[in-house]
């Protein structure tokens, strides 16, 4: 028997490296964005190799530029010493100027967080990342999330025994 292979969701944009499956429970998504990642090639090497971690991170602005910031990629073992990168350095978010002004506007609104949702490589190999633009949620809503997935779920049990 052969090894379990390691999965990894596939949204048609590519190979996907890491989700953010916390956000979608911890905040109000209002609106996304993709944007592009400023990374060295040992990070690039690490990430092809499926290891990133982005539960903690959030953008922020910094001198009129976006940067990823507390996104764990971890050092390429291959490289040597004086090749490798810091694994929670701050890195650079490529957009466009119309949405570099869109986030700082939103960023700037009280109770806005801009937090990545997923890291993927997109059809040409670049490494891509989904920002949500979000609202924290209190623990009444987050136990009306918990509620509507557990009918969902009870729901497709029901309609799966009869059908």
């Amino acid at each position: 028997m052969g090894k379990a292979k390691k999965k990894t969701a596939d949204t048609g944009k590519g190979k996907t490296v890491a989700v953010n499956r916390r956000a979608r429970y911890d905040y109000q998504i209002e609106d996304t964005l993709e944007a592009g990642l400023m990374l060295v090639g040992t990070e690039v090497k690490s990430l092809r190799s499926g290891k990133a971690s982005i539960l903690e991170a959030y953008a922020s602005e910094e001198n009129g530029e976006f940067f990823l910031i507390n996104a764990n990629i971890p050092i390429y073992e291959q490289a040597a010493n004086r090749f490798n990168h810091e694994p929670k350095r701050h890195r650079k978010l490529l957009v466009h100027k119309k949405e570099l002004a869109k986030m700082i506007s939103l960023c700037r609104r009280d109770g806005f967080t801009i937090i990545p949702l997923s890291l993927y490589f997109n059809d040409r190999g670049m490494a891509k990342i989904t920002l949500g633009f979000a609202r924290g949620k209190n623990s009444v809503d987050k136990r009306n999330t918990e509620k509507d997935r557990d009918w969902k779920r009870q729901q497709s049990r029901i309609l799966k025994d009869q059908g």
